[in-house]
């Protein structure tokens, strides 16, 4: 049987936006070698080769006016002269570092796709689990429970690098909050992802204790803090007086 070449290494992860849209995900994304993102209907993410002068001009050139993608570094970003950063908060990335206790129950869980969007885009909305647009759904495997018709609850895969693959929009109808189906559904696609050989991962803003706290219980451990910074033109609040 055949290995893959080259297995992301742990320090990957520092990178995984890069890394992401420079191999597995690049056909969701676009740029070039000092600045990449997610075309805007994936994700709000975009990622830079290095934190340089000319990788921001190049950064700014993805960017339309008024359009804004969001950043994760190490330290916080200095001023840029062409583009406005804004410090949104701190980012715990977190890895799985125990398997599955037991085989998760499935029997109700469905896969969606592109038919789902509609739904799946609603329930974001309704309960903003964190970005999430049209195109989403397409990152990597999407679950979900329905009631009635009605979609209550889902989860699925963001970021995928080789060997690492990210646990992300996981909400649930506040109706249904406190039944353990956030828990099922992270069980479900972690014993996925690591049937395919990868390691699961997330990021979730430090504030969210809650969300950290079922993370724990889950098996996941902090491996690195981030700082998210939204990014735009710096002459974008100008630009409709002139």
């Amino acid at each position: 049987m055949n290995t893959v070449a080259h297995r992301s290494t742990h320090a990957d992860l520092d990178r995984a936006i890069w890394t992401a849209l420079t191999t597995r995900q690049a056909h969701l994304g676009h740029g070039d070698a000092q600045a990449r993102r997610y075309h805007a209907d994936v994700a709000p993410f975009a990622a830079l080769s290095t934190e340089t002068p000319a990788a921001y001009e190049a950064l700014r050139r993805l960017l339309r006016p008024h359009e804004h993608v969001a950043l994760l570094s190490l330290e916080p970003l200095d001023g840029i002269e062409t583009l406005r950063v804004e410090n949104v908060g701190t980012i715990h990335q977190m890895v799985a570092t125990r398997p599955v206790a037991e085989t998760p129950d499935n029997l109700d869980v469905i896969r969606l796709n592109s038919a789902d969007s509609p739904d799946m885009l609603d329930l974001a909305q309704r309960t903003k689990p964190g970005p999430f647009g049209p195109r989403t759904h397409e990152m990597g495997h999407y679950i979900g429970i329905r009631d009635r018709g009605r979609l209550i609850a889902m989860a699925g895969e963001r970021m995928c690098i080789d060997g690492y693959v990210e646990i992300s929009a996981v909400c649930v109808d506040d109706a249904w909050r406190g039944k353990g189906l956030a828990a099922r559904l992270i069980d479900i696609l972690r014993t996925e992802i690591a049937q395919r050989g990868d390691t699961p991962f997330l990021h979730v803003f430090s504030h969210n204790t809650t969300a950290i706290h079922l993370y724990e219980r889950l098996g996941f451990e902090l491996r690195r803090v981030f700082v998210h910074s939204r990014i735009g033109h710096a002459d974008a609040s100008n630009a409709h007086h002139a």
